[in-house]
């Protein structure tokens, strides 16, 4: 691990941060292809000196990517969107993009990719963003045959896009939204233990697949009351059949960034647990974080005057 030289695309976005600075930790010189390099300056610091380079990169072209990935000894794909805008759409992203990441990698000689894809992963989905992800891997499966697939559940931790979304709405609203009345079971997984297991999938692990969950399993309506609970307030959670929360997606979606789409419902209305039928962390030696030990730290911000919970 010490001074091998891993390229991470995608190393500035929320998992990003977790992985490139586990890689750094563990000894590694860590360059992160990005779009805008500047942008991704944050990261430098999470390693020493020199230790942490971004470069600037575009997954949709050949050129910069094979440049990315040139002279090094592992490569980590974490790129990923959320919803489309333009040029960025999820075949664009999920399946051209991490085919054009895997090739360069074969052609540059690189010992091991990582892609990190999603427990969502089914062609058969109604979803685009999980038809694309399953798609995606097998892009790159068939370019190169011994990369490791990472599939998390949704992803928790600072700088999440679940719990903070929810979270920052509480205060200014009497009720939340309980999407196809709060039953979709969800299994959380913390950045941390996701980075982990990228750093422990470096070596000896060509072509094996890790579904990654975390050790219990929700409802969405047991994961609302988790949050209000962390940012001690109280609300009302009012159950909304899917096809209503559709119909008020499709008209979120003409906002820059919009909160919710059609197609993240899509997404609620199939479980996103493990199935114990792949490995997981316990093969990989990591016992997963609670989500209940890491939480209410990070959403204390939300509660009144920002008050931290009081210990236990």
């Amino acid at each position: 691990m010490a001074d091998r030289l891993i390229t991470v695309f995608g190393g500035s976005g929320f998992l990003g941060r977790y992985v490139v600075k586990r890689l750094a930790a563990g000894g590694a010189r860590v360059r992160v292809a990005v779009r805008d390099p500047e942008a991704a300056a944050f990261l430098t610091p999470l390693g020493n000196v020199g230790q942490i380079v971004a470069v600037q990169a575009n997954v949709r072209d050949s050129g910069s990517v094979a440049r990315a990935v040139e002279g090094a000894d592992a490569v980590v794909n974490l790129v990923g969107i959320l919803f489309e805008r333009g040029r960025q759409t999820f075949r664009a992203i999920h399946v051209e993009a991490a085919e054009r990441i895997a090739a360069a990698a074969k052609d540059a000689k690189v010992s091991t990719l990582i892609h990190v894809s999603s427990l969502a992963a089914d062609p058969k989905a109604a979803s685009r963003y999980a038809q694309t992800k399953a798609e995606g891997e097998a892009a790159v499966r068939a370019v190169f045959a011994d990369a490791v697939l990472l599939r998390p559940s949704v992803v928790f931790g600072p700088e999440d896009q679940f719990f903070n979304r929810f979270a920052a709405l509480a205060p200014f609203v009497p009720f939340l939204p309980l999407i196809g009345g709060g039953k979709t079971r969800l299994q959380p997984v913390y950045a941390c233990d996701v980075a982990e297991a990228v750093l422990r999938t470096l070596d000896g692990h060509g072509g094996e697949t890790f579904d990654l969950g975390g050790p219990e399993i929700y409802t969405f309506r047991t994961l609302m009351e988790r949050m209000l609970e962390a940012i001690g307030r109280k609300r009302l959670l009012l159950p909304v059949p899917f096809w209503a929360a559709r119909a008020e997606a499709f008209f979120l979606e003409f906002l820059p960034r919009p909160p919710l789409t059609r197609d993240q419902i899509r997404l609620l209305e199939r479980d996103n647990v493990v199935s114990g039928k792949t490995k997981g962390f316990a093969e990989l030696g990591i016992a997963p974080t609670p989500l209940e030990l890491v939480l209410p730290n990070y959403l204390a911000r939300f509660r009144r005057g920002g008050r931290k919970p009081m210990p236990a």
